[in-house]
């Protein structure tokens, strides 16, 4: 497993993101990119989608079983940098083997617990309410500069 330098999470040239959260709404990616780009289906073994306390969003640990996601293909460097921008630094940007092949992803950094209280609940797309969490996206983007 490779882990992006801190301070730079994209100073390692990463090529496909894989998602498991808010990214895998196309509508979430079409607001923060104004595009969806391509979408494959993959899972991550040996990791789990948690939920947070009082947050909309989950985090990547290390679990039993398959956390599944997309991988989304085709960023531009601008979109890599529109992305990282929107993960929150308690995420730590890392690389690892899916049953696709290999893919970077934001994974529970060392603070996660601390600042967002990770639960032993998974998280599922299910229980994430889309419409309050675009109107936040959309509020964010309008803010972003690159």
């Amino acid at each position: 497993m490779t882990v992006a330098t801190e301070g730079n999470r994209l100073s390692c040239r990463p090529d496909v993101l894989f998602a498991y959260g808010s990214l895998t709404f196309p509508e979430v990616l079409q607001v923060l990119l104004g595009r969806v780009p391509e979408l494959v289906t993959a899972k991550a073994s040996g990791w789990r989608i948690a939920a947070l306390r009082d947050r909309p969003f989950p985090v990547l640990v290390p679990g039993d079983g398959a956390a599944e996601g997309v991988l989304i293909l085709g960023l531009t460097h601008d979109e890599w940098r529109i992305l990282d921008a929107f993960e929150a630094p308690s995420y730590e940007l890392r690389e690892l083997d899916l049953d696709v092949g290999r893919g970077w992803t934001y994974i529970a950094g060392a603070q996660a617990d601390a600042e967002w209280g990770i639960l032993s609940l998974d998280w599922t797309r299910d229980s994430f309410d889309l419409p309050p969490y675009l109107r936040r996206c959309t509020e964010w983007r309008q803010r972003l500069t690159i």
